[in-house]
């Protein structure tokens, strides 16, 4: 029974559905007119101009909206548990051509603006050393903990109090806004937040996320450095298929309430045992090797965090059969 991550789930029939439909006879590239639907599309979800352009994966989103923010000689200030860090294999240092990132701490993987200014007040000046020029936070966090409207605005001003420029990474974009029960815009760019990674992929997506622009200045150079990056896919108007299939009828934030459901369901079983609040659709609960191998034995695959802490993650198919049986297998440990 998996919950190992929602990157394994599969793709929704909706989303299937639209490729298909994609078939016709169409401009290759972004020439399309599912492509060239994209602005249009977010411009009405999030309630205010912005441009949107469709990529493979969330690396190449986060990567893409970093380069347009930080020069090679520059650095991004990000939590040291953020996946540009500890999952993306220096992919933002080669799209930036060599900017660095910079780590500051905070509880739930979640940058404060006590912790983030604590971090960049330790950064010298002068060309000696590296200038800050972004700030990246993670929308839910690698926790899976969700930063609220106001925690947002607070990283927006302290990102324009300091002249940086502001990204979210927003793999699990749905999941934070199906918690906040919120608007999307309220979640990112009411806060400031300049360009926005949007997942898909995991929220029942085949290989389509979004990188949404709310700053116009970024989006030109972007697609160019999309095109260098290997990004501009021939075939775009299936990538833009599976991204408007998912925003019909708010597809996206349904399969995230699913998601975040079940992970509840799972919470409320761990208990004591939880690491993190679960705000989004990962549950990280603790767990020695024995009860983890117990657990195994019962039928669930899951990824060991560290040493004393498994996360199990839902997706927008989990049956509800196999989440009660974890629930019941975790109570059982």
């Amino acid at each position: 029974m998996p919950f190992m991550s929602d990157n394994a789930a599969p793709v929704h029939p909706a989303v299937w559905s639209a490729m298909k439909a994609a078939d016709g006879p169409q401009p290759p590239y972004d020439g399309d007119n599912l492509s060239a639907a994209l602005d249009d599309a977010f411009s009405a979800l999030f309630a205010r101009p912005c441009s949107a352009i469709w990529v493979a994966s969330g690396t190449a989103a986060n990567c893409l909206a970093l380069a347009a923010m930080a020069p090679p000689y520059g650095a991004v200030l990000c939590h040291e548990l953020a996946h540009i860090e500890r999952d993306e294999c220096g992919a933002p240092g080669f799209f930036t051509h060599g900017a660095k990132l910079i780590l500051a701490g905070g509880d739930h993987a979640k940058m404060t603006p006590e912790s983030a200014g604590a971090r960049l007040a330790r950064v010298g000046m002068g060309v000696e050393h590296t200038p800050v020029t972004a700030l990246s936070i993670t929308q839910a966090s690698e926790a899976g903990c969700v930063y609220t409207p106001g925690e947002v605005a607070a990283m927006g001003a302290l990102a324009r109090e300091k002249g940086l420029r502001f990204h979210m990474d927003g793999a699990r974009f749905a999941n934070a806004v199906a918690y906040l029960e919120c608007s999307p815009a309220a979640a990112s760019c009411e806060g400031g937040v300049e360009a926005l990674s949007f997942g898909f992929v995991k929220n029942g997506g085949m290989g389509a996320e979004a990188l949404v622009f709310f700053a116009p200045d970024m989006i030109e150079a972007t697609r160019y450095n999309r095109k260098r990056a290997g990004h501009l896919q021939s075939k775009g108007r299936y990538l833009a298929a599976q991204i408007l299939a998912m925003l019909k009828g708010d597809l996206w934030l349904d399969n995230a309430r699913r998601a975040n459901a079940a992970a509840a369901e799972i919470a409320a079983a761990a208990g004591e045992r939880l690491v993190h609040p679960v705000e989004a659709n990962e549950v990280f609960v603790r767990l020695n090797a024995a009860e983890r191998a117990a657990v195994r034995g019962a039928g669930f695959a899951f990824y060991d965090w560290d040493e004393a802490t498994a996360r199990f993650v839902t997706a927008w198919n989990s049956e509800d059969e196999e989440v009660m049986a974890l629930a019941k297998a975790l109570r059982g440990v």
